[in-house]
């Protein structure tokens, strides 16, 4: 099923990426989330739910489970996963909670623009903020699909930007814990593949209506395409009338890391040392966070990961992009 769930719902490998190289990475990840729950202090809306799928918009579809907070015009299919294997956090509200573990492990959070990737006989020696270098044994680009800027200053592939749409609805406890995806058809014919995460702290996330609009430099300007949010609420209305009913706390969207092969560029940046990368996850991000920061943390350190095999992410895999500079 294709997603756009901008990796808002973690989902154990053994489930959805067997037989894939992902699949190694995200059972890591899957428990590393668990681990972190438990370990570290602070509530970034982790938890176990149960996970659904469905149809909407297709006459011909029975359905096999009835989820009371969906209109009856959804069919539900499918449990695709139950407690023991789906799980959930709140996006930012993890990365801030992780932040603030770093720090207080030692780390500091500076706030600048990265202009450039500074190196000197083929060694990452820092990175250029105002103009200034903040000298580091290591640099890791890890930008989601702003980290193609850093191919102005060291050898990186391809990494595109695929954007998506989202709301985010005041629903209380009116949904409770289903995370659910579905295909539904528009009454033009067009089939969406929306998803609905209900969260810890009372709202409900929908996401859905991808499209390849350009990547903006500057993230501040990502803003919805003309239409698309007004799609998504008529969307939202047929899905539930708990969402037909309630307030709409945002309306947004954001872009999510590609590649060519649609595999992550984990590793080493070929040919410059002490550089690294960490992108291009796609809708698996969060998911695949803390195994890949741990890996990551490893080949820093100890000179090779051995909790993950990074072999299928090497970023040397993929030819490098040619800069394209005009004076």
């Amino acid at each position: 099923m294709q997603g756009t769930d901008f990796a808002r719902l973690l989902i154990r490998a053994t489930k959805w990426c067997q037989g894939t190289p992902l699949a190694p990475l995200a059972r890591r990840s899957f428990a590393l989330h668990g681990e972190l729950n438990e370990k570290l202090a602070g509530n970034w809306g982790y938890r176990r739910l149960d996970t659904y799928a469905g149809f909407a918009g297709f006459p011909a579809r029975r359905g096999a489970y009835r989820l009371a907070w969906l209109s009856s015009k959804v069919k539900v299919v499918q449990a695709l996963g139950y407690r023991d294997s789906t799980a959930q956090v709140h996006p930012g509200q993890f990365t801030a909670a992780m932040m603030r573990a770093a720090a207080a492990q030692g780390a500091e959070l500076l706030l600048g623009r990265v202009t450039a990737i500074a190196h000197h006989h083929g060694r990452a020696t820092g990175v250029v903020v105002a103009g200034e270098i903040i000298e580091a044994d290591a640099v890791v680009v890890a930008m989601g699909p702003w980290s193609i800027l850093a191919a102005l200053s060291v050898p990186l592939p391809a990494i595109f930007g695929l954007k998506g749409h989202s709301l985010v609805f005041d629903t209380g406890d009116t949904v409770p814990g289903e995370a659910l995806f579905v295909e539904y058809r528009e009454p033009s014919g067009t089939v969406l593949s929306p998803e609905v995460f209900p969260r810890t702290d009372g709202t409900t996330y929908v996401c859905a209506i991808s499209s390849e609009a350009p990547l903006p430099i500057d993230p501040a300007q990502v803003v919805p395409d003309p239409g698309a949010i007004e799609r998504l609420e008529a969307m939202c209305a047929s899905l539930s009338p708990a969402l037909s009913s309630t307030k709409i706390l945002a309306r947004q969207a954001c872009y999510r890391p590609i590649t060519g092969d649609g595999l992550p560029l984990i590793g080493r940046v070929p040919g410059v040392a002490g550089a690294y990368v960490a992108t291009g996850h796609s809708v698996w991000g969060i998911l695949n966070a803390p195994a890949t920061g741990e890996a990551l943390a490893e080949l820093i350190v100890d000179g090779s990961a051995h909790t993950v095999d990074l072999r299928p992410f090497d970023p040397g895999r993929l030819p490098p992009v040619e800069p394209d500079i005009q004076g």
